[in-house]
């Protein structure tokens, strides 16, 4: 057995030892908010609202995706029986197809709900349903990571039509592929990298909300808090980060060969930090999105435990993103920037909502707007959080 393998396939026996702290039972609604996937209707309410006022930033950021490839009607849907991606999308089957389609529809469902232009709720609809209609299964390394990216974008078109616009016929057979197709290759995670089950347990959470499915959204509530714990690292941790149960994680070695080498531990330093600053935003992105999924369903984890180590790693990241060099203790003093348009959902949270000055996460934010999409899962974030304290 390989050591990598050993590290994310062994189950675990010493996570307490490293200091894995009881999280709390995760609880579904009683009843499920809808729209409910990372924006709710009192948020789509106060973005219409902004755009047809004219105000910025959101205005531009409207623009930017009605101009964007995503929101042409003229788009054709090109799904596939099987998705076969493997590592970096070598082979590429569908991968990018199917990923610019969910992105499509939820640019599409966003810009029928702001305008209310029915092209483009008839739009999504057919974007939807030609991939319900056609898809059975994803093949290959990747196909994990690629259910979660799609898979967390489908949900965020389905709620919003579903929820606001007249007819969707075909809305169960999108269900049902959602359930078979996404939810059963996400729901048990992978024991891979950090932004895999990060997103992987996005996908999950968005499709339990849209299935009603509380045992899925409790299963997979329960995985994303304990990911979050281990892929953001807290002082209060400990010598060591914590770790996930059933990762195999049972030496300092280890451990530090998981951290990518990095054997000096800081608040807000994530497990992907000294791999590249483009996969710890992905990961960045997921707890957010998960976070703000779970505040519209009644439970606000933005002041517990998961928030910090949320506000943490944006403050941490952005700081160097804007231009602070490395010291030598951190990934040998070198960087791989790239954190992506991936802050403006934890930067409305903590800073927006709560009210916490987060200087160097205000910075970025403000430079890149208006954020645009990262072609995988991250989409209109400025459109969407900016300012958005409904």
């Amino acid at each position: 057995m390989s050591r990598l393998r050993k590290i994310v396939t062994l189950a675990a026996m010493v996570p307490l030892a490293l200091g894995l702290a009881a999280t709390p039972a995760p609880a579904a609604p009683a009843t499920f908010t809808h729209p409910g996937v990372l924006v709710s209707r009192p948020q789509l309410d106060f973005v219409k609202a902004q755009v047809k006022a004219g105000a910025q930033p959101w205005k531009a950021a409207y623009d930017q995706a009605l101009a964007s490839s995503y929101a042409s009607l003229s788009r054709t849907p090109k799904p596939r029986a099987v998705v076969e991606c493997g590592s970096y999308s070598n082979p590429n089957y569908g991968c990018t197809d199917e990923r610019e389609d969910a992105i499509a529809a939820y640019t599409d469902a966003l810009i029928w709900y702001i305008s209310g232009d029915a092209r483009y709720a008839q739009k999504a609809i057919a974007l939807m349903d030609a991939w319900s209609a056609t898809i059975t299964s994803h093949t290959n390394s990747n196909a994990p990571l690629q259910t979660g990216w799609a898979g967390s974008s489908w949900p965020r078109a389905a709620e919003i039509i579903k929820y606001t616009y007249s007819s969707w016929p075909n809305s169960g057979r999108f269900a049902t592929m959602l359930r078979n197709v996404y939810l059963s290759k996400v729901i048990n995670g992978s024991n891979s990298n950090g932004n895999w089950e990060l997103s992987m347990m996005e996908a999950a959470v968005g499709i339990s909300v849209f299935l009603e499915d509380k045992t899925s959204y409790d299963k997979a509530v329960a995985r994303y808090r304990n990911r979050v714990a281990a892929y953001v690292y807290l002082s209060s941790d400990g010598a060591l980060p914590k770790t996930v149960p059933g990762s195999g994680l049972d030496t300092r070695d280890e451990i530090v060969g998981y951290w990518q080498g990095q054997s000096t531990f800081v608040d807000g330093l994530s497990q992907e930090t000294c791999r590249d600053f483009t996969h710890t935003g992905y990961g960045i992105a997921a707890i957010a999105d998960v976070a703000e999924t779970m505040r519209i369903q009644g439970e606000d984890v933005y002041g517990t435990d998961v928030g910090e180590r949320l506000r943490q790693a944006l403050g941490f990241h952005s700081k160097y993103q804007l231009g602070t060099a490395p010291p030598s203790w951190l990934c040998g003093g070198s960087l791989k920037l790239g954190l992506g348009p991936v802050t403006e959902v934890g930067f409305n949270a903590m800073h927006t909502r709560l009210g916490i000055a987060m200087t160097n996460t205000q910075t970025l934010t403000e430079r890149q707007r208006p954020a645009g999409t990262n072609n995988l899962f991250v989409a209109w974030q400025t459109l969407t959080h900016a300012g958005n304290t409904a």
